[in-house]
């Protein structure tokens, strides 16, 4: 394929007008919807029209992936486009970024560090820390395996113990009394998901930290399915440090994340890894001080593009409103297990009261394997979404989110019961 064939090319998929222009050297092209900072997004039409999804399926599987906005993509494509021209890395730009994120988040720009997802943020928490054999964490049953590896990571090198507890979809307090049941004296380290990955369940994090802290257990959230799907303010939450990823209900781009650390615990959290940024002062061979801040955790080159992506993400969502994000994808999933509650030999995994529920609906048939029901929503009927296997659950998880309305839920439900009757 030649030159202008490959735009063309470029052009088809969807990627855009202005990616296509700037390949073809007019780096002088109109501004695009990213650097003016202005979308159109007063209707979840227009928010939708934000993102180049293919429009023949319906992609309900945000708790995997969210892709992002055609304005993150154009300020990384931006942005990258000026690093090759100039020839700098642009590290002056991840302090604008991190005063974004921590506004986003209700925190000081010292407590955000900026790492590649989640399960980096995780480990960062894991590694850090200083545990001894025999000492002792507790997380859920349910945790996903970037927030769960880390921890059995410590217990093979270093004789940690890892306990788990089994969530209850049933009240919050049920939760609470079995996270509790598990902790002993020698218990150094609790970790929840804020929303779990299999279920939607949203645990109350603010009762856990404030009985952690009453203990002087450390208190660290895996808040991969929560940032972006919910508002959160980690002061307000009050744990004592909390990861998450870009590339989930942010929308943001593909390995960005960020790890937030209470600032007076930060010393508590040794560096694993690091480089240069992660130093305030050194001398060979013999002296190195730590920047005084997450940010020591941030270290080597780091890419300003990606960092200014994820910048445009939290921007777009604070311009459509937080909590209408919220609110619209917890509705949708309300009325999608309304819809398919009741169809014969469904059974709903995610929790039933408000206070827990979230934007994720899952749900099981008997006797029916998930990768069925998920293939058949797939081939028949375009519908993405994705089966659930850990611990056993056998269900199909369903994620709603900005770029779904309520067309998209009935024609769902009218999916789900179809292929169940036919399986």
């Amino acid at each position: 394929m030649d030159r202008k064939g490959f735009i063309r090319a470029i052009a088809a998929s969807g990627t855009g007008a202005i990616v296509g222009a700037k390949l073809l050297g007019k780096i002088d092209a109109p501004a695009s919807t990213a650097s003016s900072g202005k979308w159109a997004t007063e209707s979840w039409a227009q928010v939708r029209a934000l993102f180049p999804l293919r429009p023949e399926v319906t992609y309900l599987n945000t708790g995997g992936l969210g892709p992002a906005s055609q304005p993150v993509l154009d300020s990384v494509f931006e942005q990258g486009q000026t690093q090759a021209r100039v020839g700098e890395h642009y590290h002056k730009l991840l302090g604008q970024s991190r005063k974004v994120a921590a506004d986003f988040f209700g925190v000081n720009p010292s407590e955000i560090a900026f790492v590649r997802n989640a399960s980096e943020g995780n480990s960062v928490i894991s590694s850090g820390l200083s545990l001894k054999k025999g000492d002792e964490v507790v997380f859920e049953s349910h945790a996903h395996p970037g927030g769960s590896f880390a921890w059995m990571n410590r217990q093979k090198l270093d004789g940690v113990k890892v306990k788990i507890f089994e969530p209850s979809s049933a009240n919050s307090e049920e939760n609470l009394e079995r996270l509790f049941d598990q902790v002993t004296e020698r218990t150094r380290v609790i970790q929840v998901s804020h929303i779990t990955a299999t279920t939607g369940l949203i645990f109350d994090i603010q009762a856990i930290a404030a009985e952690a802290k009453r203990r002087g257990i450390w208190f660290h959230v895996d808040g991969a399915q929560s940032a972006g799907m919910i508002p959160v303010n980690l002061k307000t939450l009050g744990c004592d440090s909390y990861s998450t990823s870009g590339h989930k209900w942010l929308n943001g781009p593909i390995e960005t994340g960020l790890i937030y650390i209470d600032s007076g615990r930060n010393d508590e959290v040794a560096c694993s890894h690091i480089g240069a940024y992660s130093n305030d002062a050194y001398e060979l061979p013999s002296t190195l001080t730590y920047v005084d801040s997450a940010v020591r955790h941030e270290y080597g080159t780091r890419n300003a593009a990606s960092a200014g992506g994820l910048q445009t993400a939290l921007e777009l969502q604070t311009e459509i409103g937080r909590q209408k994000i919220a609110e619209h994808g917890a509705r949708l999933a309300q009325l999608a297990m309304e819809g398919v509650r009741g169809t014969k030999g469904l059974e709903i995994l995610s929790p039933i009261d408000p206070k827990m529920r979230s934007s994720i609906l899952t749900f099981r048939v008997a006797d029916v394997e998930c990768s069925a029901i998920y293939s058949a929503l797939s081939k028949q009927h375009k519908f993405r979404t994705r089966v659930v296997t850990e611990r056993d659950l056998n269900g199909v998880r369903s994620s709603w989110h900005v770029y779904q309305d309520e067309e998209d839920v009935h024609r769902f439900v009218k999916a789900v019961r179809s292929v169940v009757a036919s399986l």
